[in-house]
């Protein structure tokens, strides 16, 4: 008798152990499967946030693209009136309406910041101006336009008529001979109050090839130079 239940024991230990095994090799599946679906949705939201980025890249791209477009044909064609470069023009407008997105320009088609006095064409608004050695909140009128080709013919016009205290104020910007000669006057002749101003305006000018807009380099690039 304590032979047979010696074997039945043997055998009830066998049966339990293939369980066990069975039970290991099924979470041992179900845990590599677990891994694998995991993996694969953590790739799959890694794809789908990479296409997203590049499609926003693209979509970024396109947008300063289209401004630069609808700005640069008044910029080319008031150069030889005005003798502001294109270029210039083109980064002022994008630096200071942050690519015609500001409210400024996205509602009143004013590119510059250009101020004003009269009720009737201008709007009181809120802006922020460099004094005195700090950045400071103030409200002024600003210029309301029907376009923003109407914004970039009086801001061109601006140099030439100096300003109501000093007609000649815009001097060394009509007599510069190339982009970044005319930057740094932009800033010496006292147009901006952000020091840093000619600095950002070169680098714009500079990352997005806006001298293609120049007249020279108009000229060499249709003659095939």
């Amino acid at each position: 008798m304590a032979k047979g239940k010696r074997r039945r024991r043997s055998s009830q230990h066998k049966t339990v152990t293939a369980v066990i095994v069975y039970t290991l090799a099924i979470l041992l599946v179900l845990g590599a499967a677990l891994v694998g679906g995991t993996m694969w949705y953590v790739n799959r939201q890694s794809e789908e946030q990479a296409a997203q980025a590049s499609a926003a890249r693209a979509a970024e791209v396109r947008r300063k693209e289209a401004f630069i477009k609808k700005v640069a044909p008044t910029a080319q064609s008031l150069y030889s009136q005005y003798k502001v470069f294109p270029s210039i023009t083109i980064a002022q407008a994008i630096l200071e309406s942050d690519w015609g997105e500001s409210s400024l320009s996205a509602d009143y088609n004013n590119l510059f910041g250009v101020k004003g006095t009269d009720p009737n064409n201008t709007k009181e608004l809120t802006t922020q101006e460099y004094v005195n050695g700090e950045w400071q909140t103030i409200k002024a009128r600003f210029r309301v336009y029907a376009s923003f080709a109407q914004s970039i013919t009086d801001h061109a016009a601006l140099f030439t008529r100096g300003t109501t205290w000093n007609a000649k104020q815009y001097q060394h910007v009509l007599a510069a001979q190339d982009y970044k000669t005319q930057a740094k006057a932009l800033q010496s002749d006292g147009y901006a109050t952000d020091p840093d101003y000619a600095s950002k305006l070169i680098d714009i000018i500079e990352t997005y090839n806006l001298t293609k807009y120049d007249p020279t380099n108009a000229a060499a690039a249709s003659s095939g130079q």
